[in-house]
């Protein structure tokens, strides 16, 4: 673990950690793409986990806002995020917070 967040480091990608009386409760992380088609780098939320004993009490929401004012600081203009097809409770949180349905993510193992 420590060696994936220190290459999180090294590549500017942003941890965000949630604590609560002082136990880790929740982590996200964030990524930055360039691409051809877009005017400005797209923000990504790559990974988000809140303990389910404290969910429903704003962490995550709290987590995915802080992501998006550093993301906005890196110069993205959008963030996106991806989740399993299956993860329907977390579809509904992330549609809550505003966002929305916009693609399909087709992917395969190497």
């Amino acid at each position: 673990m420590a060696e994936r967040l220190a290459l999180l480091d090294a590549e500017g990608r942003i941890v965000l950690v949630a604590e609560l009386d002082g136990a880790v409760v929740g982590c996200l992380t964030t990524s930055v793409m360039r691409v051809l088609h877009r005017p400005a780098p797209v923000g990504r939320i790559s990974m988000m986990v809140v303990d389910e004993a404290v969910r429903s009490r704003g962490i995550g929401a709290v987590l995915v806002r802080a992501a998006e004012e550093a993301l906005a600081g890196q110069g993205c203009y959008m963030v996106e995020v991806t989740s399993h097809v299956r993860r329907t409770e977390a579809h509904r949180f992330y549609e809550r917070l505003g966002y929305e349905k916009t693609s399909v993510r087709l992917a395969r193992e190497l």
